[in-house]
Formats: C-alpha cells, structure tokens, sequence
C-alpha cells in the first residue's frame, strides 16, 4: 500500500520531539513558547541536527572511516530526500517536510554535516578563524534555518541569526571544557593558548591559572559580544516567535553567566540555568512581548 510521503507522521514527530527534550533542555522548554506549527518543525530540525551530532559523539565501536562514511550517506540521503521532497529516514522525514514546507536552502543541513565532519578530523584547532568557521557550521546554520522556521521581515535577519548561533556554540564549548578534554579535543585555539602561556597539558591535568583565566574570559567576552550584537537582529523576527528567542538568548547567556561566577573555572563542574530561572526569564519576555503588543512597539 502506497502512503503520502508528505502526510505527517506521528512517530516520527514524536521521535524529534523527545530528542529535544532530552538533548537540548534550554532550547524545548523555549520553543515550547513557539506556536503549535513552529514548535513542531523546531523539534524536526533539533531532531535532525542532534542525530547528525550523536553520529560522532556516540561513535560505538567504529572508526574514524566507518564514521565519515556514515556522514557521507547522511548528505546523500538529504541531497535525495531534497530532490524527491520524502524520506523514510525516522529523523529526515518530519526535517524534510519542514525543510519544504519552510523552504530551507539545502546549502545549511549539508553545511551542518560538515561542520560535525570536522569532529572526525580534527582535535584543534589552530587560529580563531578556524573555530569560528566551526561553530557557524554545527550552530550558525541552526540559526539561519530556524529563521526560515520563524518568518523575517528583513534579509538581515540571517546575519543576527548566525551571531547568536555561534555565541551559543562558544557556550557550549566553554561549558563543556573538562568533558571535551576527556575525548582528547580542545576546541580553544593553539593561537589562544599560545598568546596566554597555557599548555595543553595543564588543560589535560585540569591546573587551572591565572593566565587560563584570562584566556577563558576572553572567549567568554567574545561570547557574550555575539550576544550582544545578535539581540538587535530579533526585531526582523515574526511578532509571533520574537519573545521565545529572547527567552533562549538570555537562557544560554545564563549559562554564560554561571561560568563567570565559576570565576572562569571549568573543572569546578558543569554549569547550567535551574528550571526557577529559566520559568523566570521566560516569564520577564513575556511581559516584554504583551507590554509591546499593547503599545503596538515594533
């Protein structure tokens, strides 16, 4: 029996959603603020998005070849699925439908899968060039697709949503120090460390300095930078969603904030927002969005 290949499938957006809760908290408990069809089609992009990460970060038992060559037909399988409009795949499908239904350009999930391509190939990372060029492709083409998701009223809109995605990239991997240390990566630059006198070993023995400090604080400070230039951008978003990427922004840059407090030490343990905060600043946007709606401010 043949079936709609566009149809909705439950199991599989059911599937998407539940990657996102448990994957990515901050991010689900803000695009539960999204209305019913945004919601659903930011769940299949994190679907699609963390599956294509777990493909390295959970590599079992293969090597490095096996891995690429699994990513490989990852990017096939989307260049088809792009061509045809339908997957099969559990995970492409519902991304598919909502890259369509969406019109995402395929430029932006191939891009992705570079971007977790260079897990495989690389442990370093030698300028900060290199690492920015990283973070757009694992997080800024998140961002460009989620403005496809949401509605713009102004092309540069796009622009804002790459800074955002890159500053919440280089969260992730100050957060995530010691754990990335572990699996023998260090995603700070050589140029970093070697600017601040830091070995990498003191990063492999966990001897945090005053000079890792600094070097910290300065990608801390280029974090929260993107932050800042990226929040003007929210305003070329759909009124609808505005709130909710606020309520994310300042969530992450929550996160931001507990490792300042942590006075730059990752091995004092990861940091995150509670669920008391979160409850809290989303409901601050909130008012923001209903005190604006009433005033009719742009």
């Amino acid at each position: 029996m043949k079936g709609d290949p566009n149809k909705p499938h439950l199991l599989s957006h059911a599937y998407v959603k539940n990657i996102t809760a448990l994957y990515a908290r901050s991010f689900y408990f803000a695009s539960r603020f999204f209305p019913k069809h945004k919601r659903q089609a930011t769940y299949a992009l994190y679907g699609f998005a963390r599956y294509t990460d777990n493909l390295v970060d959970n590599p079992r038992d293969r090597d490095r070849e096996e891995l690429q060559r699994e990513l490989d037909h990852l990017r096939w399988e989307i260049e088809t699925a792009y061509r045809r409009k339908e997957s099969e795949h559990p995970v492409l499908k519902p991304f598919i439908q909502t890259a369509i239904s969406f019109s995402i350009p395929i430029e932006y999930p191939l891009d992705l899968i570079k971007g977790v391509s260079m897990d495989i190939s690389h442990s370093r990372y030698t300028h900060v060039e290199d690492l920015y060029v990283y973070c757009y492709r694992v997080a800024g083409t998140i961002g460009l697709m989620m403005t496809y998701i949401i509605g713009f009223s102004h092309r540069d809109a796009f622009e804002y949503a790459e800074k955002l995605g890159v500053a919440m990239q280089l969260t992730n991997i100050l957060r995530d120090i010691r754990e990335d240390k572990n699996r023998g990566k260090i995603y700070i630059p050589m140029s970093e460390l070697e600017r601040y006198d830091v070995a990498e070993e003191d990063i492999f023995q966990e001897r945090f300095s005053p000079a890792m400090r600094s070097m910290l604080k300065a990608t801390a400070d280029n974090a929260h930078r993107y932050y800042e230039e990226s929040a003007s951008g929210i305003r070329y978003l759909d009124t609808d969603s505005r709130f909710a990427i606020h309520a994310a922004s300042r969530i992450y840059r929550g996160i931001l904030e507990e490792f300042r407090a942590n006075d730059y030490n990752p091995f004092k343990g990861r940091v995150s927002v509670s669920f008391n905060r979160k409850i809290a600043i989303t409901l601050t946007e909130y008012m923001k969005y209903r005190r604006d709606k009433v005033f009719n401010r742009k």
